[in-house]
């Protein structure tokens, strides 16, 4: 036993793309079978999982190595999916919640910490764009 822990209880940080797919593939699993909103993914968007999970792979990788694999506008599929059925501050918390279980479940370490962080961050500020919507007047080009 080490630090209190015994060596089969410790986890390893986030440390390459391998353990980013499986974080993402967790998350999933926990959205897809909550039916608080899981209909926004299976019902709204109809997302095709063996697509979006690589991207998602390519965002964290963006995010948490500075890798430069994701070169996309990922707030813009956000408000689109707003557009066709309302995000919710609930939708937003059951996000983060899911977010933060599946890394704490998987890892521990900087890299874990970090991705918890920049979610949170992540979510605040589309929740903050989402909201000032409601409050502009619709411009169309």
């Amino acid at each position: 036993m080490r630090n209190g822990f015994s060596p089969s209880s410790m986890k390893n940080d986030i440390q390459h793309r391998d353990d980013l797919l499986q974080l993402v593939t967790r998350f999933y699993e926990k959205l897809l079978a909550d039916t608080s909103i899981s209909y926004l993914f299976t019902d709204v968007t109809r997302i095709d999982l063996s697509h979006h999970l690589p991207v998602l792979v390519d965002f964290w990788d963006s995010i948490l190595f500075q890798s430069d694999t994701y070169r996309k506008n990922a707030m813009q599929p956000h408000l689109d999916l707003h557009a066709k059925s309302p995000l919710t501050t609930a939708h937003f918390d059951t996000w983060l919640q899911y977010f933060k279980e599946s890394v704490d479940e998987l890892f521990e370490g900087e890299k874990a910490f970090q991705a918890k962080e920049r979610a949170t961050s992540i979510a605040t500020v589309m929740r903050i764009k989402i909201s000032q919507l409601g409050q502009q007047p619709a411009t169309h080009p």
